[in-house]
């Protein structure tokens, strides 16, 4: 239970933090914090977590990184399905702060801060682009943490390493998809949102979850000890 507390805990604060920046701070007149703003602190979110509650439950904060630890054979099967449950609603409920903040001045939510692709990518990016994206950049992410955790890497620095990657893939990706690698923060924000957000939100489950699996594999097969 305290694992799952703390994965609840560590989503609600990466959405509240990496979205409610995109929403609150991006555009703001004036003094917005802009892309490199929301990037940083996706990252920011990860990398204080990493080192306040991975000691208790890996701070996975993705249902994409515990998949991908889960075929790496660094997660136990069992828990599994219980990180997952517990992602997705940390996510939503740091959403329902987020909406109730935004709405606070008398606006409507707009986008939202939810993911993408044609009209509701940032930079109407195609399907088939966004799909790319998802799947390249969760791999390369999943890659990091399965590296960074690895017993043989240098010890204290994962989090670090951890938080700066999701900072870099955040100012690759923004444009094309306002970024996800994370199922449960795009269902978040397309709860919220509904509609089109909604229908699109097959995209980014699905692309993060191949680019999990697939670095998964590649680093149990080729990387890890003999």
């Amino acid at each position: 239970m305290k694992k799952l507390i703390a994965e609840f805990i560590g989503t609600f604060w990466l959405v509240l933090g990496g979205c409610g920046s995109a929403v609150l701070a991006c555009n703001f007149p004036d003094a917005g914090i802009g892309f490199v703003g929301v990037a940083l602190a996706f990252g920011l979110t990860v990398l204080t977590i990493a080192y306040s509650l991975g000691h208790i439950s890996g701070a996975h904060l993705n249902p994409a990184v515990s998949i991908g630890l889960w075929v790496g054979g660094r997660f136990d099967t069992k828990e599994l399905i219980p990180y997952i449950v517990a992602q997705v609603l940390g996510g939503i409920a740091a959403a329902g702060i987020l909406y109730v903040i935004a709405t606070g001045n008398g606006s409507d939510i707009g986008g939202f801060a939810s993911n993408g692709y044609g009209e509701l990518s940032p930079g109407k990016y195609s399907m088939n682009a966004a799909f790319l994206t998802e799947v390249v950049m969760t791999f390369i992410f999943l890659i990091v943490i399965l590296g960074a955790t690895d017993d043989r890497a240098p010890k204290g620095f994962a989090g670090l390493a951890i938080g700066l990657a999701l900072t870099l893939i955040h100012l690759i990706s923004i444009p094309v998809t306002n970024t996800s690698v994370n199922p449960a923060r795009s269902i978040s924000q397309a709860v919220f949102v509904g509609g089109e957000a909604l229908s699109q939100l097959w995209l980014f489950i699905v692309a993060p979850i191949i680019g999990a699996l697939i670095a998964g594999i590649v680093y149990k097969s080729i990387f890890s000890k003999e």
